[in-house]
């Protein structure tokens, strides 16, 4: 009965959500819901050949325009594009190792170097060097057992994996990798898992484990890979039942932990309860991901759903970040715990940062809502990482939310890739920005892909890179020419990398590149190669036939993108008050201005209270002192009229507390 009267209630949130819904749009918002699952995933054993369309990327030349042109070269070869995922992809198909400068890109064989190979196999492309120097196509699982005849049962298909360094020697390192396997006991195709190792040192000595679908476990397809250096490899799968053609999400996240034994990892498997609301619309969660500190203690799963703990606001239905955190290298599990997007509670970078007052009242019919008003949504993928102390980063898309439930409005303009992190192992949530978006989603054959967000971090923790595709053709629809885009936060000082020509912007990766408009489908590591002050990201896409996703691809590796230290020249957003002088400090108003604009702040207690304006290098334009205010509300002027068009930064100080905004000069 209990369970009953909880659905129940679930359901009539859900309900009372969608019906709703304060607000209306005046612009074609161009809303997206989640990508289903394309029908894809039984092969022949032998693929027909195949020859790639007519379509080519166009290069441009370089210009006046400034850019750090990348190398490209060509490592290994697939049988088609489908093995680097779909719908935001595995995340970790690339790995790299600076402690013993290690690159290797894992995949599906077949493809030019490979002519009779069968794209059910898996081998990884390895560089020993940091990524001068590659040996391509080792091999180290090979599907067997095609007692189906034309088809294999176990087939591989999207796979992750890690590269675990027991000695830190080169000489023992050993590739994880697991991936989901054509068993047909959970549906008319997925079910199984496949797992094992292969010898860096001697490519001949591998092991292979398969598991179907049992009990309770109805396996599918995993987001969320993890290879800690404590030697435990982590998945997690949504717990989702096939047997009858269509989604029953169970309510229940698959935990599979692999412990190294000295010769491979020894799997086992756990349940965590994960009810959402509304699952007619939901159907399950968005997606998972799952990352542990650099000793392998502190952990998080993070997933993209809606549970019903987030306050509803503008009665719109959302997604937003759930997670569980670990302290003791996975043994117990706390949670879940949800991050508040949007509303009075909301995260002040998002809330108060995202859209400017023109764009709000671009966006919205009158009565214009208030920002507090408006609803906000992650997209339906993400990253994780964990940071030197111990806290989580999520790198998602972020956008209003849009009419239809757990949509996403994806107009140009509108939505941003956000990095949200806590400073405090939880308690506390902040969003920094890295980037306006153009396009979302991409149509290439029987596959979607949107934006594909990823992080990467210095193995120490202490740098944070988070890296999207888009594609910024003027006047372009869809995200279907991309380039990467990248651009580094540090969370310690809050500092944040500018783009090549110095301004508050990410950095075009592939621009004037072969790269350019044709990075499809492309995978970033777990850690960057970082050498003293320089943080080197091991970037690898598909060059493949945008129009045909199963014609044969060759996977390209980007040799040098780096940022420096010298590159991280932006101030970011910081809304952390440290102590209880500062209740808060209100976005400027009007905002952009070319004259006067006001900030509002309100005191917890009587302070000193001073205002500084800097420009985005670092100058400082504007110093006023206001000496004592007592404690309440207190608006503040700042006069633009001597300043030049462009992005500020104001920064209040009272007492021994400081928040910095970001403002915009006519």
């Amino acid at each position: 009965m209990k369970k009953f009267l909880l659905f129940a209630l679930a359901l009539g949130i859900g309900v009372s959500a969608m019906s709703q819904q304060a607000y209306k749009f005046k612009i074609d918002t161009k809303e997206m819901k989640k990508s289903e699952a394309p029908a894809i995933g039984i092969e022949p054993v032998k693929s027909l050949a195949v020859t790639k369309s007519d379509i080519k990327s166009e290069v441009i030349s370089p210009s006046d325009r400034d850019a750090n042109i990348v190398t490209i070269i060509n490592i290994g070869t697939s049988a088609n594009a489908y093995g680097y995922g779909y719908a935001g992809g595995q995340k970790s198909l690339v790995w790299a190792d600076p402690d013993v400068n290690v690159v290797t890109n894992f995949h599906r064989m077949g493809g030019d170097l490979d002519p009779d190979g069968y794209s059910g196999d898996m081998g990884y492309d390895i560089s020993l060097d940091g990524g001068a120097t590659w040996t391509n196509m080792v091999e180290c699982y090979v599907a067997t057992d095609n007692g189906g005849g034309e088809y294999y049962y176990d087939a591989a298909r999207y796979p992750n994996h890690g590269v675990y360094n027991p000695t830190n020697n080169i000489d023992d390192l050993v590739v994880q990798y697991f991936a989901p396997i054509l068993d047909q006991t959970n549906g008319a195709t997925w079910g199984g898992y496949a797992y094992g190792t292969g010898d860096v040192s001697d490519p001949t000595v591998t092991t292979k484990t398969t598991l179907s679908t049992h009990d309770d476990y109805y396996q599918y397809i995993p987001d969320a890979y993890e290879l800690t250096s404590t030697g435990e490899a982590w998945t997690v799968d949504f717990n989702q039942d096939w047997t009858s053609g269509a989604l029953d999400y169970l309510g229940n996240m698959i935990i599979n932990r692999g412990v190294w034994n000295g010769t491979d990892f020894e799997f086992t498997q756990s349940l965590i309860d994960y009810e959402i609301v509304d699952q007619e619309n939901q159907g399950r969660p968005a997606f998972c991901q799952i990352a542990f500190s650099t000793d392998g203690m502190t952990g998080y799963i993070a997933t993209l759903a809606n549970d019903g703990s987030a306050e509803v606001i503008g009665g719109a239905s959302n997604i937003y970040p759930i997670y569980w955190k670990t302290t003791d290298g996975g043994d117990n599990w706390d949670g879940p715990f949800y991050v508040q997007l949007d509303g009075p509670d909301g995260l002040g970078g998002i809330v108060y940062h995202h859209l400017t007052d023109q764009a709000i009242a671009d966006l919205f019919e009158p009565p214009v809502p208030t920002r507090e008003e408006i609803s906000y949504t992650t997209a339906f993928d993400m990253n994780v990482a964990v940071d030197a102390g111990g806290n989580l980063h999520m790198a998602v898309v972020i956008g209003p939310t849009g009419a239809d439930p757990y949509s996403i409005v994806t107009a140009k303009g509108y939505i941003a890739a956000i990095d949200i992190f806590t400073t405090d192992g939880g308690t506390s949530w902040f969003a920094e920005e890295m980037g306006r978006i153009s396009t979302f989603r991409g149509t290439f054959g029987d596959l979607t892909e949107d934006n594909r967000i990823q992080i990467t971090t210095d193995k120490a923790g202490t740098k944070v890179f988070v890296s999207w595709l888009d594609t910024d053709i003027e006047d372009a629809e869809d995200n279907d020419r991309p380039n990467i885009w990248a651009r580094g936060f540090e969370p310690s000082s809050y500092m944040k990398t500018a783009n090549t020509s110095g301004q508050d912007a990410p950095t075009n990766v592939t621009l004037f590149s072969e790269g350019m408009w044709s990075s499809y489908f492309y995978a970033a590591p777990k850690w960057c190669l970082d050498n003293g002050d320089v943080y080197t990201i091991p970037f690898v896409y598909e060059e493949m036939d945008p129009a045909d996703p199963a014609v044969a691809v060759q996977f390209k590796y980007i040799t040098n993108f780096s940022f420096s230290m010298s590159d991280f020249t932006v101030q970011g957003i910081n809304d952390q008050v440290e102590t209880n002088s500062i209740s808060s400090v209100s976005q400027n108003f009007p905002n952009p201005f070319n004259n006067e604009t006001y900030v509002t702040v309100s005191l917890n207690e009587g302070t000193n209270v001073n205002l500084e304006v800097y420009t985005l290098t670092g100058q400082k334009v504007v110093a006023k002192d206001y000496g004592y205010m007592t404690n309440g509300s207190h608006t503040l002027t700042i006069n633009g009229a001597d300043l030049t068009s462009g992005v500020y930064f104001y920064t209040v100080t009272a007492g021994e507390n400081k928040v910095t905004h970001k403002m915009i000069v006519e």
